[in-house]
């Protein structure tokens, strides 16, 4: 008897087969998840009625890719009917391929007008060397953006922004702005004359950038405001990320506070009426246990799950 021979373990060769199995399951999941993430965020915050005619704003980034791309399958099953139309802004940034968007609308079958505007040739003869451009760009992009919305008819424009920029935008405002602001899931134009509405709000950038690769998106490169490596937004994200790599869940924890507001134990007296507080005599949760040692229980919110980075 070959006795080393039999304590000899072979480690099995996992097909082919079985790997591709194993991605289309991991896929299938993810693709579950981005929907039920989408759909929760639009029941919640009623992103989408009946009639609306929803201005799609399309960058050729990975985000704005998957929010049309999602968007397309909530349509197809949704109770409510709605009009999607997909709208570029060619800002004439040198080099950008012009034929990608267009070609990739077309064979997708979706409405779409690509506006062209040479605001890059602005940004860049306003904005010095060095000193970051996204607030004149992003003006004159708004501006144009109202305009196109207005002759398209549309009464909505849905934006790209996921989870992790909503996140950013909280931290930005409150590290560099003095104050406690976000990124909504939807709020009136500044113009009062459309709703921005975000229907990826729930959604963690690792899955649509897994979504990105997957579906092998043809991603256009800014070469505006995403050549910009100082900006104080990738310095915050760049926290974010080793956040949750150190500790799982903490982004989680902190999108959920987004939705756990409680005035009364912060400092705004335009939120709560400090001035005219006054004793009760009843005992309340609410009331200050500034002698009780602090706990905290785990947030619990539809359609969000810890994403591990």
């Amino acid at each position: 008897m070959n006795t080393a021979t039999e304590n000899t373990w072979v480690e099995p060769e996992t097909s082919d087969a079985a790997k591709a199995a194993r991605i289309e399951r991991e896929t299938h999941k993810l693709e579950k998840r981005l929907c039920r993430q989408m759909g929760q965020a639009i029941s919640d915050f009623n992103l989408i009625e009946e009639g609306d005619r929803i201005m799609v704003c399309m960058s050729g980034g990975k985000d704005s890719y998957g929010m049309l791309d999602i968007l397309l399958k909530m349509k197809a099953r949704a109770p409510v009917d709605f009009e999607l139309v997909a709208v570029n802004l060619d800002q004439k940034q040198p080099g950008f391929p012009e034929h990608i968007l267009p070609a990739y609308l077309k064979e997708l079958g979706v409405a779409f007008h690509i506006e062209t505007q040479d605001t890059y040739s602005i940004v860049k003869d306003k904005i010095p060397e060095g000193k970051t451009m996204c607030s004149l760009c992003s003006r004159l992009r708004r501006g144009i953006l109202y305009r196109v919305a207005r002759e398209l008819k549309c009464n909505k424009l849905a934006l790209g922004h996921h989870r992790d920029d909503m996140l950013q935008t909280f931290f930005l405002n409150m590290f560099f702005g003095g104050k406690l602001k976000g990124m909504p899931p939807k709020l009136v134009s500044d113009n009062g004359e459309f709703m921005v509405i975000r229907p990826l709000a729930y959604v963690a950038e690792t899955d649509l950038i897994r979504w990105a690769e997957h579906r092998q998106f043809p991603i256009i490169p800014c070469t505006l405001c995403g050549s910009q490596e100082n900006l104080q937004r990738l310095q915050v994200g760049n926290m974010l990320r080793e956040w949750q790599k150190k500790h799982p869940g903490r982004i989680e924890n902190m999108f959920a506070a987004l939705q756990n507001v409680v005035p009364s134990h912060l400092m705004d007296a335009k939120l709560h009426g400090f001035k005219d507080l006054k004793i009760t005599g009843i005992e309340s949760d609410e009331g200050d246990k500034a002698f009780d040692e602090e706990s905290f229980s785990e947030p619990g919110l539809p359609g969000i799950q810890v994403i591990k980075m």
